[in-house]
């Protein structure tokens, strides 16, 4: 994945001028927000209550609550979908029309292989996850880059071969997901798994609003307040340094929380909810020190690594790779200790730490932009991420079990 999305910024920042690139980063925020508030929660309830359901016998239950959970969030972003064309073109934003629907498109195909990748990464189906998500990120690049040389530069281009290669991506993966459909069985005492799913994940899509809005502001704030070059020239900053850190981490949480939600259980248990607290803190100093190593050598290479994956005309930003390396790295740790507040079915306790801080990190994005551009945006960014790391900490040793901490 990481190599994939390296290769893909090389390729499209070559294709594409900062103006576009800017274009096709405003338009991934709305393809954010549908898996923040809408498909992001709902995967993590579907996520959480598939040990559950097979400790219970009941895969099928499950499997059948989850395709109706889906459908109706299908049903919501269709709505949302022709309520944003018909609002952009009251506006005369005509320009922004034709992108908004591939985003949301993109969104929803997007956000149905992510749920299915978790079925599947629960299911322990861990090669089959690996090679699609491996494959994506070039695949993804390579046919938003084929059809700009074919029909031309454009962002509305590239984000129409996004959608293209998240569709082809699907295919394989429902292709595959049969194996775990054919095994499943419907349990002798059915568990009501829709309402189950819900209560876990509608805290979540709440606080996804916010979250979402805090995701999406440092690049609307530069586009308020500097010019849409800058959008791009942060875009690939984002892509180079905060991503692939975030990226990593993730990739020690895919493993790992199915395995915490496996030992959780139903999470009345307090000595497996002490066992999930004490591997959550080690994923936790994992992702600190991979950061520390990524901040070094950016800060030492960061003219290189421009000069091998980025076009000359985006390099001149580079020297502040690290500063965003380490944002996505204190954020990343955060979200390792957030998965052991949803392991324990602790997602209301979350939702002030969640609000407060993307409202705040919007505040301070808005500010940054205002007054000193990039800089200023990556700058409150990083203290958006010690915030939220900060008081995830309070969170996870608030049950007085501060001993997992060391």
């Amino acid at each position: 994945m990481v190599v994939g999305s390296l290769a893909g910024v090389r390729l499209l920042t070559e294709l594409l001028p900062p103006d576009a690139y800017g274009e096709l980063a405003l338009g991934m925020t709305v393809a954010t927000l549908v898996n923040q508030i809408i498909l992001g929660p709902l995967g993590g309830g579907i996520i959480r209550f598939y040990a559950p359901a097979v400790e219970h016998g009941d895969l099928a239950g499950y499997l059948q609550a989850v395709k109706k959970l889906v459908l109706r969030a299908t049903a919501l972003i269709f709505l949302i979908t022709v309520f944003a064309i018909a609002g952009l073109m009251v506006a005369g934003e005509m320009q922004w029309v034709a992108i908004t629907a591939s985003a949301l498109a993109f969104a929803i195909l997007s956000g149905y292989s992510a749920n299915l990748a978790g079925i599947q990464m629960a299911a322990r189906q861990r090669s089959i996850v690996a090679i699609h998500q491996g494959v994506e990120p070039l695949l993804r690049s390579l046919v938003a880059a084929g059809l700009i040389l074919l029909l031309g530069m454009g962002s509305t281009v590239a984000m129409v071969g996004y959608m293209i290669a998240a569709l082809l991506i699907l295919g394989s993966q429902i292709y595959f997901f049969q194996n775990i459909i054919r095994g499943s069985t419907f349990g002798e005492n059915k568990r009501n798994w829709q309402d189950e799913i819900w209560k876990f994940s509608w805290p979540i899509g709440i606080f996804g609003v916010f979250t979402w809005l805090q995701l999406a502001s440092d690049r609307w704030a530069l586009q308020v307040f500097s010019t849409i070059g800058d959008v791009g020239s942060y875009a690939v900053l984002y892509q180079l340094g905060y991503y692939p850190i975030s990226l990593l981490t993730g990739m020690a949480m895919q493993f790992l929380v199915p395995i915490l939600y496996q030992r959780a259980g139903d999470a009345r248990d307090s000595k497996r909810n002490a066992g999930v607290n004490g591997l959550s803190w080690k994923l936790t100093w994992l992702s600190l020190g991979v950061t520390g190593v990524a901040f070094l050598g950016a800060l030492l290479l960061h003219r290189q690594i421009f000069w091998i994956l980025v076009a000359e005309k985006y390099r001149s930003v580079s020297y502040l790779l690290p500063w965003i390396v380490i944002s996505g790295g204190v954020f990343a740790s955060g979200q390792a200790l957030a998965s052991n507040l949803q392991a324990q079915m602790k997602t209301r306790e979350m939702m002030a730490a969640k609000i407060i801080t993307a409202l705040l990190g919007i505040a301070i994005n808005f500010i940054g932009a205002y007054w000193y551009g990039i800089t200023g945006v990556i700058c409150a960014g990083l203290v958006f991420s010690i915030l939220y790391f900060a008081w995830m900490v309070i969170l996870v040793n608030k049950g007085g079990e501060k001993e997992c901490f060391c």
